[in-house]
């Protein structure tokens, strides 16, 4: 009897154990990282960016001669973490044509970050 408990709970309860533990190390999802998730979301960012930012500034692919940062590289001139990026479209870059964009998009700081999703979404591996 005490063999057939070994041989069942014993495996059940390192199982449990395990699960436990795959909860601890799991991380939260970023904002970004959920619009990345979302095909709207990420539609949504690309009308934006093609919008406001391409339409204006930056290049959909890399261009010689522009004073405005290729932006689907892995190469980030002014931060590279998702906050940093959002802080740079909301505050501008001061001496540059990069204004600062605030809170003026139609749905606010979620078109911003949806904005962000599809750039991480299209970007180059390094």
């Amino acid at each position: 009897m005490v063999r057939i408990l070994i041989y069942f709970v014993l495996p059940l309860s390192l199982y449990a154990c395990g699960d436990a533990q795959s909860d601890v190390d799991a991380q939260p999802v970023t904002i970004v990282e959920g619009f990345m998730a979302e095909s709207a979301a990420l539609a949504r960012g690309q009308a934006i960016f093609e919008g406001s930012c391409a339409s204006f500034c930056h290049a959909m692919e890399p261009e010689e001669g522009l004073d405005a940062a290729f932006l689907f590289d892995c190469k980030w001139r002014h931060g590279s973490s998702d906050q940093e990026i959002f802080d740079v479209v909301t505050n501008g870059i001061t001496g540059t044509r990069m204004v600062g964009f605030g809170s003026n998009f139609p749905e606010g700081d979620d078109d911003l970050w949806k904005v962000i999703a599809y750039l991480r979404s299209k970007q180059q591996a390094c």
